[in-house]
């Protein structure tokens, strides 16, 4: 019988933990499969991992590991992916805004042959106009920066054995899980859901978090931002060049002006390519510089004693 890991990546998801965990055990009871529902507290403050330790108390099926700080979610989906034992694991979010009620088809697929199975957006649930916006925006940049499609695509996602082990096999710190996924390539497949509300609390995703994620993901995984730089430098390569052919044209002629706006302009104008170019070389230097001190993408404070004990960065087992 093959065991199938459920990691869910938690940051202050207190209420949630009970009710995704009574979700998922009437889902994959009926399955075929052992079945293993791993929680990652990432430096939760409102006693997340201890509601984790309750319920893994009564439930033999929940694990747990928390966080000594917040690394952000890429590190406790990461952390969730090595810590899991199953022959297939599955990656959701554990406020059950990725449905449970699709993983007998996801496993369906996987036991047909498939190695990686993609959860699909068929839409995005009830958002407010100014997330939708936001939202949308930055799935649109962040798909022409990795160059695949983000606009429906989700962290929602199963994953063979051979495919986790490749991804753990990455040395990169700085990761970004959803695109990591596409890149190692293996047979995928894919389900399509509908995104549900959240039963308690708030998404933890605003509009400057957005921005955040979107610009460390874009210099962590794709050049194009550099890209971007050279071609600044071609477009106003190209500009001095028809505004040095235009001065000397009008020298010539006998009616050269000097022009105190159009100077301004030009200053105002190349300073602000010089300074956004050095800002994208700036973010590029800075994850050059968090791989080369080679610090663990997370450290692990304390874990439920269903689990090993030699985990990575773990100091104390709970009894």
């Amino acid at each position: 019988m093959a065991l199938l890991s459920v990691v869910l990546p938690a940051y202050n998801e207190k209420e949630n933990i009970a009710p995704a965990v009574e979700e998922l055990s009437k889902v994959l009871e009926p399955l075929e499969e052992d079945y293993e529902i791993l929680f990652v507290s990432d430096g939760s403050t409102d006693g997340t991992y201890e509601e984790i330790l309750r319920v893994a108390g009564r439930n033999p099926h929940v694990k747990g590991a928390e966080f000594s700080r917040n690394f952000g979610k890429e590190a406790a989906i990461f952390a969730g992916l090595e810590l899991a034992a199953g022959d297939a694991v599955v990656v959701m979010d554990c406020d059950l805004q990725h449905p449970p009620a699709v993983l007998p088809e996801m496993v369906g697929k996987w036991r047909g042959g498939a190695e990686v199975v993609e959860g699909i957006k068929s839409s995005r649930g009830r958002e407010s106009l100014g997330y939708k916006l936001s939202a949308g925006l930055f799935y649109k940049v962040m798909s022409r920066l990795i160059r695949m499609d983000m606009n429906a695509s989700s962290d929602y996602k199963l994953l063979d054995r051979k495919v986790v082990a490749a991804l753990l096999e990455l040395p990169e710190r700085n990761t970004f899980f959803r695109a990591l996924s596409f890149w190692v390539g293996f047979r995928t497949e894919k389900v399509t859901y509908e995104v549900q509300e959240r039963r308690y609390g708030r998404s933890k995703w605003s509009l400057k978090s957005l921005v955040r994620y979107a610009v460390r993901n874009a210099t962590s995984f794709s050049t194009l931002p550099l890209q971007i730089v050279t071609w600044l430098g071609w477009l106003f390569l190209v500009f001095s060049l028809v505004l040095g052919v235009q001065t000397l044209v009008r020298f010539c002629m006998g009616n050269a002006a000097t022009g105190f706006t159009t100077v301004i302009l030009l200053i105002l104008l190349v300073g602000g390519a010089l300074m956004l170019s050095l800002g994208i070389l700036g973010h590029y230097i800075a994850r050059i510089y968090e791989e080369v001190k080679g610090r663990p993408r997370y450290i692990i404070r304390e874990i439920t004693g269903n689990l090993p004990e030699q985990v990575k960065g773990a100091w104390k087992k709970h009894d």
